[in-house]
């Protein structure tokens, strides 16, 4: 039985609508100049009814991942909305998927994001996503800039 694997290689720059809908569009570029082999996909695409959103990430990181901090920044129509910061991977004891990924390895994994926890009113959102390998943020690993419009306003 043959498996077919499919990736994608990203051109930097270039911008990957994720999803379309009559209330949301939902898309990315990535932050830096060098192309990556990643995929990520979000389901339902709709802002209604705060949904829980099903994600799909692949992606083969170009460095070990033993230690990741993850930095997210939002910005709603222009004004700063949010400072997030976590630590997902930290050497020891680490329960999530990506932790110990190895260089050059595919990761494949799925998450929930659940939206019930924000009402997001109408307008443009830019939200950066950064994962660094140390805790003093110098040596990133991912930086993707997310672009969310929401059509309708918040229900």
């Amino acid at each position: 039985m043959f498996g077919l694997f499919f990736f994608i290689l990203f051109t930097p720059g270039v911008s990957e609508l994720i999803c379309t809908s009559s209330d949301l569009e939902l898309s990315y570029t990535f932050c830096d100049s060098t192309a990556h082999t990643f995929m990520f996909n979000l389901t339902p695409c709709s802002i209604t009814n705060n949904p829980v959103w099903k994600a799909a990430l692949t992606w083969i990181p170009r460095n070990d991942i033993h230690f990741l901090k993850i930095v997210f920044n939002v910005w709603y129509d222009g004004a700063k909305a949010l400072l997030w910061k976590e630590l997902l991977c930290s050497g020891a004891d680490d329960e999530y998927s990506v932790c110990g990924t190895l260089k050059g390895e595919t990761l494949v994994s799925t998450f929930d994001i659940k939206g019930s926890r924000t009402v997001f009113p109408k307008g443009n959102y830019s939200i950066v996503v950064q994962g660094f390998s140390d805790d003093s943020e110098n040596n990133m690993l991912i930086c993707l800039n997310f672009t969310m419009i929401v059509k309708q306003g918040a229900f």
